[in-house]
Parts: C-alpha cells; structure tokens; sequence
C-alpha cells in the first residue's frame, strides 16, 4: 500500500537535489502524535508550519482526521499543499487560515514544524494558550541542528508542562500541554512596533518577519541610495517587502509615487500593512500576498525595489533571486527600473543584465553590492 507522504511535491516551489516536499521531521510527527491523531474528534486538529502538506495530508490520509486546519506562512507550501491535495483526491479533508484566533479555537491537538526564530514560536505559542482547548497537547518538530534548549524555554512561557521526546533521524519532537492561566502568561506582544528617528519611521513586525522591527544590514545599504532613484511619479513595486521598510521610506520621500508592496510571508505581509497604518500611509501603500509580482499586470510598473532572499529553507540557491529578477522584468515598463541590493560574493550582475536589462553598480561594501538595471 503506498504512503500519502511518497506522492507529495514541492511544485510550485524551487526544486533540486538537497530540496524534498517530505522530511524525517514530518515523518515522526506523524508517528509522535498516532494516538492523538487517532483519537482526533472532527475540527480538533490544527497545523502550522507544514511545508508542503506532508503533516496535513498525512494526518488524514493515515488517521482519517476531518476538518483539520492548517496555517502555512509561506504561499508557495500552502499552494502546493493545495495542489497536491487535488492531485491526491484529498481536498475537502481541511481549510487554510490566517494565524489568527479562529485558527487556533477549540483546538485539542496542535501539529507544529518548528520555526527558527524564537519569536515566530512565541507567537504560535501565545496564540495557541489564548485560544485553544485546556486540554490541548501541542506537538512541535524539528531537525536536531536547529533546536536549541531556548525553543523550551518560549514554550514554557505559555504551558506548564513542556518535555522532549527521544530523536530520530536526527529530528526531535518537543510535546507542550497545560496552558498557563492567563495571569502568569506574557502580556499580548505581537506585532511588535518600534521607532527609528534616523530613517522617521516606525517599523512594525510579527514573530515571524525577518529581521523583526529592526533593519537589515541588506535593506540599510539600498535605502543609503534611495535619493538617487529618480522616479518621483508613477508606480513602485517593493518586491519581497518583507516588514514594509522599503515601501514606506519610498511613499514617504516621493509623495507622487503609488506604491505596492508585496511578499509571499504571511508574517511578513501583516507586519508590512502594520508598518503602513503605523505610519499612517495607508492611502499610499498597499500590501499583498503574492508569489512574485503574481497579479501584477506586465509592462505596469516603473519601478521596483528589491531585497532578495537567497535561501530556500537552509539551502542557498540562485533561483530565489533569478525568479525574482525575473519577475521584475515581466512587470517593469520600457526604461522601468529595478534597484537591487544583494550578497556581493553572489555575484548577480550578470545575471541582472540578461534577465532585466544594462545594469550598473551604483553602491559596494564588504558585504552588500547596490545595482540598477533598466529595462530594455
């Protein structure tokens, strides 16, 4: 008999050889949590973090769960979560929701991949104490290298009861139970939103954005040359906006200009529109979830701001930003532009002026290169 989890792929995300839709960690959840997910009343059962539907679809093909939910930061897993669903016959078994109250209400049994950063699993954490069921059993999975004894410690932020299970396959599962009462849980923290006079702007974010309500080195170094950028009207595109820094240092400095800010996170995504109302440009911005410049009309914009991501899970790799550039070139009007910055040694010039256009260096540290390529 054939397992659900050997059909499961990662399409519409990168591929490659170091790249697989099904990890050890979704494996011994599913094993960890057999009686739980066994026993499972209908609706009782959430997951976060499943990267491309391995947990979701695993828990009802095995365990016949109905009516789970599920929240995937990411817009590519939860297409492909969605998609794999539909090639597999399995669609009507769960709903995709925001990280909200309603995802976590009621909840008895809550599957998590864990995230690396300790604030997105604070987040997760608080939200499942406020809202789940008191009996709720959270079950949270990871590779050995990337758990620390601080991922513990933010759970027991939230529940009395926090243990971890023997590892296997280099993963390991940490099981957390009895929410705390409200009155010795943290104080509600997300987002989080934090002022810095030096750019006039306040930067909001949720546990799971990047760089949280700081600002990255990356985005510093493109921002050191937005007086440069000559476009004072039209439209602009931040493009995997993450927290919105960008967009909002843009709106503001080029009052003429429509911006759209856009990112496949759903933690960034929110954090980027909380950035936007916090600094009260609302009118001038808006935020989307996108894949890319998906939606985005070709030839429509005249410039675009860019800070691309080279990783895919742990694994550095090209098409990250070459998807991107692409992207940018397929919205960008004739002599529209997009203004980059990126890791120097990776060394994407090249890349730039097939894919977009002549390009030039216009900034370059010890780190961070700065380019403008025109479109031709």
């Amino acid at each position: 008999m054939s397992d659900v989890l050997d059909e499961l792929r990662r399409d519409p995300d990168l591929d490659g050889p170091n790249l697989h839709a099904v990890d050890a960690t979704d494996r011994l959840l599913l094993d960890e949590a057999a009686p739980e997910l066994a026993a499972a009343g209908d609706g009782t059962v959430v997951v976060i973090g499943d990267r491309y539907g391995a947990l979701t679809l695993g828990a009802i093909a095995r365990y016949g769960v109905s009516g789970v939910r599920t929240h995937q930061d990411r817009l590519t897993g939860e297409l492909a979560l969605h998609a794999n669903a539909g090639r597999l016959g399995m669609t009507g078994g769960f709903t995709s929701h925001g990280l909200t109250p309603e995802l976590l209400a009621g909840a008895r049994l809550v599957l998590v991949q864990l995230p690396r950063a300790l604030d997105a699993l604070d987040e997760v954490a608080a939200l499942v104490a406020e809202h789940a069921d008191p009996d709720v059993v959270v079950m949270a999975g990871g590779r050995v290298k990337h758990m620390t004894h601080a991922m513990n410690d933010v759970l027991g932020r939230h529940f009395s009861e926090v243990r971890a299970r023997l590892a296997r396959q280099k993963s390991r599962v940490i099981v957390a139970s009895s929410p705390l009462p409200a009155s010795q849980r943290p104080a509600r923290r997300w987002p989080e939103c934090v002022e810095h006079p030096d750019l006039g702007i306040t930067v909001c974010a949720h546990g799971g954005a990047f760089a949280g309500t700081g600002i990255d080195i990356g985005t510093r170094a493109l921002l050191a040359h937005l007086d440069d950028v000559p476009h004072t009207t039209g439209t602009a595109l931040d493009l995997g906006c993450g927290t919105g820094v960008l967009a909002v240092v843009l709106a503001r400095s080029r009052p003429g200009l429509t911006v759209t800010a856009t990112d496949e996170s759903a933690a960034a995504v929110a954090s980027a529109q909380a950035t936007v109302e916090a600094n009260g440009l609302t009118e001038r911005v808006r935020v989307t979830r996108a894949v890319g410049t998906a939606g985005i009309p070709d030839g429509s914009v005249d410039l675009v701001l860019l800070n691309p991501p080279f990783h895919v899970e742990a694994t550095v790799h090209p098409g990250v930003a070459r998807a991107l550039f692409v992207d940018a070139a397929r919205v960008l009007r004739p002599d529209g532009q997009l203004w980059a910055v990126w890791n120097s040694h990776l060394r994407y010039r090249p890349t730039l002026e097939h894919v977009v256009g002549p390009t030039r260096q216009v900034g370059r540290g010890p780190k961070f290169t700065v380019t403008v390529s025109t479109r031709g």
